[in-house]
């Protein structure tokens, strides 16, 4: 089972992705060298996941790409995020974010990306701006069918939603128990832009699994089961990452549960 939200282009985008961060890379390494590696998101298609999360800064389009094409599903089955970085070298001038764009398809062995985030906001509102607008052209040519953003703020996110002419779809940042964002994700769920957490899980303290445990138990489910349910419920989009099958498995298998009301308060108090 997967549950889905329809952004406000009217695409459905599943729920739950995978992140990719430190997949097809040496010593499962963010940094490390890649290595060209798929196991991890062959794992993951045999799991059920299609949402794959991934970015210019990891390096690994194209480990994405060789995987989709190998996998005996349509690419249409898939949904596939990127992200343009917001260094001189990438966004700087409208040329390199079209060069750049044109870069990640090519990577991804594809003709289309479904979501295209800008990863961090640049230093000015308006260079945000100007760098959307080539993004919208992208959209206008058919080479990617979202756009978002990732990591603004509310003002950030504002400012594009006053003055572009395609309203973002996404919003993706760091959101977990303790770390919520609560305002955050409330501004960008009542301006119709989806919310999406990323490092639900890797951030969570010890003390805090102590409690998501103990929820977790009535359910006979596990510390990240709870999180994820619990975001999810919130129409929160998440992307948990493991390069262990078993952990990923995990990670899927929470849509059989809800949690109480008295638990969802004990969530939000963390």
């Amino acid at each position: 089972m997967m549950m889905y939200l329809t952004l406000n282009n009217g695409m459905v985008i599943p729920q739950i992705g995978t992140g990719t961060n430190t997949y097809g890379k040496e010593n499962k390494d963010f940094y490390g060298v890649i290595n060209g590696d798929t196991k991890e998101l062959i794992s993951a298609f045999d799991l059920g996941y299609r949402h794959i999360d991934t970015a210019i800064y990891y390096r690994n389009e194209s480990v994405i790409g060789d995987a989709v094409e190998a996998y005996p599903l349509d690419r249409s089955e898939f949904f596939i995020t990127s992200k343009i970085p917001e260094k001189e070298e990438f966004s700087s001038t409208d040329t390199l974010v079209r060069k750049n764009i044109a870069l990640s398809l090519k990577a991804l062995q594809t003709d289309y990306i479904d979501l295209y985030l800008m990863h961090f906001p640049l230093e000015s509102l308006e260079e945000n701006l100007r760098v959307w607008r080539v993004l919208e052209e992208a959209v206008d040519k058919k080479q990617i069918r979202s756009i978002g953003v990732s990591n603004f703020n509310e003002e950030q996110l504002g400012y594009l939603l006053e003055h572009a002419r395609i309203k973002p779809t996404v919003n993706q940042f760091l959101s977990y128990p303790g770390h919520e964002q609560s305002a955050l994700i409330e501004y960008c769920q009542s301006h119709g832009v989806a919310a999406e957490a990323y490092q639900s899980l890797t951030k969570v303290t010890d003390e805090a699994k102590k409690i998501l445990s103990d929820i977790g138990a009535k359910y006979d489910k596990k510390w990240n089961q709870v999180i994820l349910n619990y975001q999810v419920n919130k129409s929160i989009i998440v992307i948990p990452k493991s390069h262990n099958p078993v952990n990923q498995a995990s990670n899927i298998d929470i849509f059989d549960f809800e949690l109480s009301e008295e638990d969802i308060e004990r969530i939000k108090n963390i």
